[in-house]
């Protein structure tokens, strides 16, 4: 299952002067930036950094940092868990992931945004373990295959709002204004 529908991402963006600290480097560094005349051509970039110095976070499905520069719509999108749009929650924790995922692409589209706008994700886990991480980062790797990761953290926490409830994930998204 793939989110993104967009082009894969052009060069690295060069950062400003004033933000030294900032400049992408090397592969683990990406950036999009509308075509000119395009519908979404609005002054609004989007580069996902992984500074020296840092482990590389690629392999767990997220960037360090997500700086937004331009004019944008934000987006809030609330916690989206693994429950059908009936309410039932999906059995078991991979199919709840992909579900959670899925609702994400639904309230992403609904405000007009893809996968390559979303800025942060925060991502809540019950009963974390090393084989939920790998089965969430998998998910999020495969449903933002063709945009850059996100800046993320994971939470583990020991329940959610809903009895039976394993996993739930909301996003930060900049959308370029109209």
């Amino acid at each position: 299952m793939s989110l993104a529908t967009a082009p894969a991402p052009t060069a690295p963006s060069a950062a400003t002067p004033s933000s030294p600290t900032l400049q992408p480097h090397g592969p683990a560094a990406a950036a999009y930036v509308p075509p000119p005349g395009s519908q979404r051509a609005a002054p609004l970039a989007l580069s996902f950094l992984n500074p020296d110095g840092l482990y590389d976070p690629r392999p767990n499905g997220y960037s360090h940092l997500a700086v937004a520069q331009g004019a944008a719509r934000t987006v809030h999108v609330a916690g989206q868990g693994g429950e059908d749009a009936q309410g039932r929650l999906a059995d078991g924790f991979a199919q709840q992931v992909a579900q959670a995922l899925a609702n994400l692409g639904t309230a992403l589209a609904a405000a007009g945004a893809r996968p390559r706008d979303v800025a942060k994700l925060t991502v809540l886990i019950v009963d974390h373990s090393e084989q939920r991480l790998q089965t969430f980062g998998q998910a999020l790797m495969a449903a933002w295959a063709d945009a850059p990761a996100p800046a993320c953290t994971l939470i583990p926490v020991p329940r959610l709002a809903l009895d039976g409830m394993l996993f739930e994930i909301d996003a930060l998204a900049y959308v370029p204004a109209d």
